[in-house]
């Protein structure tokens, strides 16, 4: 079974709004083994409607459409769903004494525009809305060439479409898919990688990537971290878990620690955990990255239990004055250098009296198409000494603050691990 999801209203096109509804759909009508062809997001025009919904209904068996069933003139959703089957709208009366319930309940008169939520294309279904003035649309579609849809219009209201789908929408999906044989689930599974960039790693794993492939392996960047993830259909979750479980595997192998984690794991809570069954504590002094190290490790330690103490140097020279770096490190390109972040590490250690503690130094001028990058130099202090790394500072300026904060801390992580290998 194929389906196409619709947006309705301005709001979204004129990006003054975020379609959370469209993820929420499509995550539900995965879970359901439905396969989302296409995302369609369409303004608050009866013509781009009436046009949207006739393309869905010509390349998809299911179209769930959110947003478009108020009472103001910009909501058209019933009607486009009427012009385009080519029927009249018609009254639900049911539907009309609920919506009057409503406003009498809330001592509030009924204006005359909020007739028009009670007005079905002929032949559709209402959709029961408990806690809102507009029901949704259940409409069974054939089209001049024999080829038939299933359209559920619900309320752009997040919380009303979510009671729409789990009261109604749900069962009646389920009896489609008893009807078309459609018994499988679709389950996804999302692994995290982080130290190689995005072809370097998609060259280690062998014809996974390939399209066609069977479980699917889809590969996305955000911010330096690499999502691989897996898709596998099955006659239930269990056996659709079991699929993908091969694939899994051979990531792993192929790839060893450039995985640190899965599904919603960012290296923050990786970092914390193992701290914290190891029963080890952090400190940490930043220069370059401002603070977003100690920020995200704050919000996965918010007792304190493993992450003791953050610092921010606006310059060398504070590191000098409140933790006791030598003064000759601060100056000049020497504050430039990897013994300035082993310095910074080792001091704020000590200060804090943590186990362990993580430094980066300033960041240098970010680099530009034609320059020779400068470096970033970043520091692990251990019982054993200090443990500094260097790297390029190039790329994207959305990205180097990031990335950076990300490779102290998979520096950290790795050194945990009992590993050598480079970041």
């Amino acid at each position: 079974m194929r389906a196409e999801i619709i947006s309705i209203g301005d709001e979204l096109t004129s990006g003054q709004r975020l379609d959370t509804n469209c993820q929420w759909l499509a995550e539900k009508l995965g879970e359901l083994g439905v396969v989302v062809m296409f995302h369609t997001t369409v303004a608050d025009d009866l013509a781009a409607n009436v046009l949207v919904f006739r393309q869905a209904c010509e390349r998809a068996d299911l179209v769930i459409a959110s947003g478009g069933l108020g009472p103001t003139a910009d909501d058209l959703t019933r009607q486009a769903i009427a012009e385009m089957a080519g029927v009249d709208l018609v009254q639900d009366d049911a539907s009309l004494a609920h919506i009057k319930t409503m406003f009498s309940r809330r001592k509030r008169e009924m204006p005359a525009s909020n007739n028009i939520q009670a007005m079905f294309p002929l032949g559709a279904k209402p959709i029961h809305n408990p806690h809102g003035t507009a029901p949704g649309i259940d409409f069974a579609y054939v089209g001049t060439s024999g080829k038939s849809a299933r359209i559920f219009a619900v309320p752009g209201v997040p919380a009303e479409m979510k009671e729409l789908w789990e009261g109604t929408v749900l069962s009646e999906i389920l009896k489609l898919r008893e009807a078309t044989g459609t018994k499988k689930v679709i389950v996804h599974h999302r692994i995290k990688c982080f130290g190689v960039g995005e072809s370097d790693l998609e060259g280690m794993l062998p014809d996974l990537i390939r399209r066609g492939r069977t479980p699917s392996v889809g590969i996305t960047v955000s911010k330096a971290t690499i999502t691989l993830r897996i898709t596998a259909a099955g006659e239930n979750e269990l056996a659709a878990r079991a699929t993908m479980q091969p694939t899994i595997e051979t990531i792993h192998q192929c790839l060893g620690n450039l995985v640190y984690g899965e599904e919603d794991d960012e290296l923050q809570h990786v970092v914390v955990r193992m701290l914290r069954e190891r029963k080890l504590t952090l400190a940490v002094a930043e220069c370059g990255t401002g603070g977003l190290i100690s920020n995200w490790l704050s919000e996965c330690d918010p007792a304190g239990d493993v992450f003791k103490l953050g610092t921010v140097h606006r310059s060398p020279f504070s590191a000098a004055k409140h933790l006791g770096v030598p003064g000759e490190l601060a100056r000049g390109d020497q504050s430039h250098s990897p013994d300035f972040a082993a310095a910074l590490a080792a001091h704020i250690r000590t200060f804090a009296g943590t186990d362990l503690a993580i430094s980066i130094g300033p960041f240098p001028q970010a680099d530009s198409p034609t320059s020779v990058p400068g470096e970033i130099h970043f520091a692990l202090a251990r019982p054993a000494g200090a443990l500094v790394k260097s790297s390029p500072f190039a790329g994207h300026p959305e990205i180097l603050k990031p990335r950076a904060a990300k490779q102290v801390l998979n520096l950290l992580r790795l050194e945990m691990l009992g590993t050598t290998i480079d970041n």
